[in-house]
């Protein structure tokens, strides 16, 4: 069977995303922004590429409208830069984008269906627990050497599944403590095989190849040489890829420009090989406020907006060279959590002051937090109205979500009869505190040039004042902030967002997991005891393995509606809101199919440059 285990889940996504272009962004209660920018009907059906064949090799054809070669596009990135260039092993999300900048999967998804489609690969066919991949014959890396089945079969045992580098995408397929087998059929054919059927793998398939000829000696160096392999200090010409663009320059903190790849698989109606760009850059601009300063002196070709900047940029598009974009509601998630690791270090002192940590694990506590949260004042002022509140662990725009979750509003008073529930009481002065009289007071931290969290930082701090908890709000620095949730374990309560698919929960496995390398909200640290977990936490692990296990759509839906109800009543994490995804591009740039799953240059290969006549 070719791809029909997808076929319902693909027709239900369609329907959604049809629902969802014609949709405006309300709540239960009828909240709806006075600055709402109506959803505009520009999305196209994005042209599938077919497999040419030209003197052995099987080329990938744009179907897109033939462009003009030349050129280049600038983005940018908020915060100090990527901590490496290596995708294996990424951890964040600057770091992932620029990586993956430069390697392409075997499979990736269609912009508008979100069927997976064929990139390295030439076709694939699915039966029962059996993947078999078709390579495209003749592909060659960057330094010319050929891409084989051996790229395919080193990346996936010796890379992934061996454990190196960033581990998110093997924990996120185990399957009953086994993961799936990999091996060469050919040259150009690769066999996978899971443990059980398993409905998530294919779109796991996306995961970048590496050349073998180039990573094997750093594998075979060791974990501790890996996580340094490829860093951001390697000069430009030890890159060998297979996507679209090669690193070409990085300067700290600055930019990082890209060059095309003279060896790409993807041509023309012509024939001729992309990308028609000569240079893609992503100017370090350090926060927000910098990098709407920098497009609009057109420094920069594409934004993506935040709520309070919408309405000018769409004043502005009328008398400018660019186009705003609404791309419907965002795939990720917004929320507060709180840290509930109750383990000690190294040095025997523990990671969370004890104090506090009773406060973050007692349920009530975490409610408490979450009917002070006013999240239609957070819609309004942070989103300008482009968004709409959120209570549920899936995006709004999900096929998995469980509609029967209902919204409420900010109720201090159930705040505060629940906190009294656990023994909480206001002195005179109205300072909260807890049952053995002390102050309720912790840290809440985001990372700062992040402008949008910065102020839901500030709101929410005024929210939990209104309880009488003291709040002391610090934003710092990207990277620091990732080094104390994954390393360092040292924050009390933080505003962070995920990304994610409306298509497969299975996705978010590694945060919902107990071992999880996302479990934020109680990360447990490499060799530590797993056998403390919360009794929600053991049925999370069970309704995320049940889930993936599942084939039928309606069998999956009723696992993964069971754990959002979990975290709706648990609290691990607070949700906040849904932003609308509104993004600007300069007019100059041709071949644009913006989709909500793609966004805007999802095509990249494809999009070239006709300047205007003055």
């Amino acid at each position: 069977m070719k791809k029909l285990g997808y076929v319902l889940l693909l027709i239900i996504f369609v329907l959604c995303l049809k629902s969802c272009l014609h949709a405006d962004m309300y709540d239960e209660k009828g909240v709806k922004g006075e600055n709402s920018v109506q959803q505009e009907m520009f999305f196209r059906e994005y042209p599938t590429h077919i497999t040419k064949n030209i003197d052995g090799t099987d080329y990938s054809q744009s179907q897109t409208d033939v462009g003009k070669f030349g050129g280049t596009i600038v983005f940018s990135t908020i915060g100090e830069g990527p901590k490496t260039f290596n995708p294996f092993n990424a951890k964040d999300n600057i770091s992932a984008t620029l990586s993956e900048v430069m390697y392409d999967g075997l499979l990736s998804t269609h912009p508008v269906t979100g069927q997976p489609v064929p990139k390295l690969a030439k076709d694939f066919t699915v039966d029962g627990n059996n993947y078999i991949i078709y390579l495209r014959k003749g592909l060659k890396w960057s330094d010319g050497k050929p891409i084989t089945a051996d790229d395919v079969v080193f990346t996936w045992k010796n890379i992934i599944f061996d454990g190196m580098g960033n581990t998110s995408t093997r924990d996120s397929m185990v399957i009953d403590g086994k993961l799936p087998t990999v091996s060469k059929v050919d040259d150009y054919t690769v066999k996978f095989t899971t443990p059980k059927p398993f409905a998530p793998f294919i779109r796991n398939l996306s995961t970048p190849i590496a050349p073998k000829h180039v990573f094997e000696p750093a594998v075979k160096k060791g974990t501790e040489y890996f996580d340094g392999f490829l860093s951001t200090n390697t000069p430009p010409d030890k890159f060998v890829i297979s996507g679209a663009f090669k690193i070409k320059e990085y300067v700290p903190a600055q930019r990082v420009v890209y060059e095309r790849n003279p060896n790409y698989y993807v041509i023309n109606k012509q024939d001729k090989k992309l990308p028609y760009l000569d240079k893609l850059v992503y100017l370090i601009v350090g926060d927000v406020n910098n990098e709407v300063l920098k497009f609009e002196g057109g420094e920069l070709d594409v934004i993506g907006l935040q709520g309070a900047n919408v309405s000018r940029f769409k004043e502005l598009e009328k008398h400018s060279n660019f186009k705003v974009y609404n791309l419907g509601p965002s795939t990720g998630t917004m929320f507060v959590t709180m840290n509930l690791n109750n383990r000690k270090n190294a040095k025997g002192d523990y990671y969370v002051n004890p104090i506090k940590q009773k406060w973050f694990r007692d349920k009530n506590f975490r409610q408490a937090v979450d009917y002070a949260i006013d999240r239609k004042n957070i819609v309004f002022n942070i989103a300008n109205g482009l968004g709409a509140p959120l209570y549920t662990a899936e995006s709004l725009n999900s096929i998995y979500l469980n509609k029967n979750l209902k919204p409420y509003d900010k109720d201090i008073k159930k705040s505060e009869e629940l906190l009294k529930l656990s023994g909480f009481y206001k002195d005179k002065k109205g300072r909260l505190f807890d049952k053995y009289g002390h102050l309720v007071e912790f840290d809440l931290y985001t990372n700062a040039g992040n402008t949008e969290r910065e102020a839901i930082g500030v709101m929410v701090k005024q929210d939990l004042e209104d309880l009488g908890m003291k709040v002391n709000f610090k934003p710092v620095e990207f990277n620091t902030l990732v080094n104390k949730l994954v390393n360092t374990y040292d924050w009390d309560l933080v505003i962070m967002g995920l990304t994610g698919s409306p298509l497969e929960p299975n996705g978010g496995k590694n945060v919902w997991m107990s071992d999880g390398t996302l479990h934020m909200f109680n990360q447990r640290p490499a060799n530590s005891n797993f056998n403390d977990k919360l009794e929600w936490e053991k049925q999370l692990d069970k309704l995320f393995i049940e889930g993936a296990l599942a084939t039928k759509f309606e069998d999956r839906k009723r696992f993964y509606d069971e754990y959002q109800k979990i975290a709706y009543e648990e609290k691990p994490f607070i949700y906040l809101y849904s932003p609308l995804v509104i993004s600007a591009i300069r007019n100059k740039f041709k071949n644009i199919y913006p989709s909500m799953l793609g966004g805007l240059t999802h095509n990249i290969e494809e999009i070239y440059i006709e300047e205007t006549k003055k």
